[in-house]
């Protein structure tokens, strides 16, 4: 694998193969091992209409309406803007924006690589704090069969953030990291994936050398999917599968705030 070539490119041109030359494998784990839990998080605190309206209610209040139509555009996905907004909005009203901390999108972070520091990582969404710590990154894509891999994406723009945010901690005149869990989901359609990257120093300056790290990088994740027997192609349009979605990115948040305390500025 030493021998792949290696070349300067933005995260939107990575591919599973770029994952291989820097020496990243992919381990897909259930809900339990994922969120080190068996109880899914309740979800007595949102409005009940968000979980259980069909996409085309209209006996619901503005804020449950004005929901169902991102989540409509975001089915349809014709434009990708229309999934990464969608994306926003759900962590908005599932409470990812917390005091300090704001949700943006579009943001490119610098990302040097292969000796370029031309090149960038396009983020669609990503959760800064107000001292513009990159906390946590989503990547979309319009369908499973119509599209490009998020998968090899987000995990470039996780490396970009690793690198970013220690120039930041420099900044500040706090230390360097060796090593940081970046928290990342990816949106096929309305289909959310769950990751966690780890990023270190050795392939963090991997990435910027292109040169193939000895040491593996495993990042894990976590499919939500109703069933074996149930259409993978399922999505949050459904009801059933918006409520599984939701108490899963609840999951994720609390999750995500373990790792992501660790290197918050």
């Amino acid at each position: 694998m030493a021998n792949l070539i290696r070349s300067a490119k933005s995260s939107s041109d990575w591919s599973c193969n770029d994952l291989v030359a820097y020496n990243i494998t992919v381990v897909a784990q259930s809900p339990e091992d994922f969120f080190c839990t068996n109880t899914e998080p309740s979800l007595d605190d949102i409005d009940p209409s968000l979980i259980n309206s069909a996409v085309y209610a209209d006996n619901v209040d503005e804020s449950t309406f004005h929901y169902l139509t991102f989540l409509d555009l975001a089915t349809k996905a014709a434009q990708k803007t229309w999934i990464d907004e969608f994306a926003r909005q759900t962590l908005l009203i599932l409470g990812f924006e917390e005091r300090e901390l704001v949700m943006i999108t579009g943001l490119p972070i610098p990302l040097t690589i292969c000796g370029d520091d031309r090149r960038t990582a396009q983020t669609d969404v990503c959760l800064l704090s107000r001292q513009s710590t990159i906390l946590l990154i989503v990547q979309g894509d319009k369908t499973l069969f119509n599209g490009s891999d998020p998968e090899p994406q987000v995990i470039a723009e996780a490396i970009a953030a690793y690198r970013y945010n220690n120039m930041k901690r420099q900044t500040g005149g706090l230390p360097t990291l060796d090593t940081m869990i970046i928290p990342c989901i990816t949106m096929v359609g309305t289909r959310p994936t769950f990751y966690l990257v780890p990023v270190s120093r050795a392939l963090s300056t991997a990435v910027e050398t292109g040169q193939y790290p000895e040491t593996p990088t495993k990042v894990t994740n976590c499919v939500t999917i109703l069933g074996p027997n149930r259409r993978f192609s399922e999505g949050m349009e459904s009801p059933e599968y918006r409520r599984l979605a939701f108490q899963r990115f609840i999951a994720f948040k609390s999750l995500a705030k373990e790792y992501w305390q660790t290197f918050h500025v």
